[in-house]
């Protein structure tokens, strides 16, 4: 079967400006140099667009993980125009159906499973999704959103002002055209893009699955610090509209963190997040497959599957219990409804639950190792 043809504007634009990252940047470096204000631009070009593909044109109308001010929108469709991945209807748009056909090698724009070159860059390369290219029927929500629908109409001209006019205003007020065009302009373009497409290749192949194996997806720190917290693309994957790919306040999200700061500041509203219960019984069931699997070689796996089971039912029953509670107690507690009796009562009923739920966490955790140990 005849390959799709090349589009010859992707090639050319990916090609120039990777060898112009990989020889011109380095060379102008070595003969002229960069300072600390060249390198302060690279680094500010880099986080706008760098957070506007992430914040906005990812968590915000990709998922609507939260609602935004105008002037925040306004912020994000002007960094992803200065990201040049095309607009926020067409990148939802793919975003989406990558979601709802995730590796299946005909309907996923970026499917992992055709490997890596081909889900990193290689979808941009040809035509393969030449039928679905220009259908926005899955993002009707956003055609109604005023600042997508101005970014979409006027994509090329925001594109060219930000890419070229951005970094040769900055050259001037600096006085090295050059070096700011090839630092801030390119470099920083390079960067971005290949930041991105690292979620749509790296963080399907290289990492852990804590929460579903349903699909390719992995979580991966590293991969989290280079696309501003993204790297967390298991969790993502089967929670989708929660506003954080990072859940533990340990892991590197600054998505997640502007977002919050936005929020706090009035620009940002309505986030949403996974039930804690749910996000618990998904790790406990992977946490189950895994063990399982472990054991379908032992000589007496009989024995190790019925106290697995038995341990895995009795931990589920002690975190539903345990989450009802609190969420009952947390809703009382808004409403101050309780007689201070009432009250205590609740307390010393969760605090039961959360002792009982923390015991059978360890007792699970224990079995998990000895299961383990055997399997070594």
């Amino acid at each position: 079967m005849a390959r799709p043809p090349i589009i010859i504007t992707n090639t050319l634009l990916f090609s120039l400006s990777g060898v112009v990252a990989l020889v011109a940047v380095p060379w102008y470096g070595m003969s002229h140099g960069y300072d600390i204000w060249q390198w302060g631009s690279f680094l500010l070009l880099f986080c706008l667009s760098g957070l506007s593909i992430t914040a906005g044109y990812h968590r915000l109308w990709s998922h609507k993980a939260y609602k935004a001010h105008p002037v925040l929108q306004g912020l994000f469709a002007f960094g992803g125009a200065l990201a040049l991945q095309n607009s926020a209807l067409h990148w939802a748009a793919d975003h989406r159906r990558h979601h709802r056909h995730v590796d299946d090698n005909d309907k996923d724009p970026y499917s992992a499973e055709r490997g890596f070159w081909y889900s990193h860059i290689g979808w941009m390369l040809r035509e393969y999704q030449g039928e679905a290219y220009g259908d926005y029927s899955n993002v009707r929500d956003l055609h109604n959103n005023s600042v997508v629908a101005f970014q979409h109409r006027h994509y090329l001209m925001l594109a060219l002002g930000a890419n070229l006019g951005l970094p040769l205003l900055l050259g001037l007020w600096h006085g090295d055209l050059l070096g700011m065009l090839l630092l801030a302009g390119v470099l920083r373009m390079v960067m971005t893009h290949h930041t991105t497409f690292f979620i749509n290749s790296l963080a399907h192949i290289w990492g852990s699955q804590p929460y579903t194996d349903r699909n390719s997806a992995r979580d991966n720190g590293i991969l989290a610090f280079f696309t501003f917290g993204e790297g967390y693309h298991n969790f993502h994957h089967l929670f989708e509209h929660d506003y954080r790919n990072g859940i533990h306040w340990w892991q590197f999200d600054p998505t997640k963190w502007l977002i919050r700061l936005a929020s706090w500041c009035g620009l940002a509203a309505d986030l949403r997040s996974a039930p804690e219960e749910r996000i618990e019984l998904a790790r406990l069931e992977m946490q189950l497959k895994r063990a399982q699997a472990q054991l379908c070689k032992q000589d007496d796996r009989e024995l190790w599957q019925a106290l697995l089971q038995e341990e895995y039912a009795k931990l589920s029953q002690q975190l539903q219990h345990y989450y009802a509670s609190r969420k009952r107690l947390l809703e009382l507690r808004k409403r101050k409804a309780l007689a201070r009796y009432d009250r205590l009562k609740l307390q010393l009923e969760y605090r039961s639950l959360r002792d009982g739920f923390i015991t059978g966490k360890r007792n699970w955790s224990r079995l998990l190792a000895g299961i383990t140990t055997r399997a070594a």
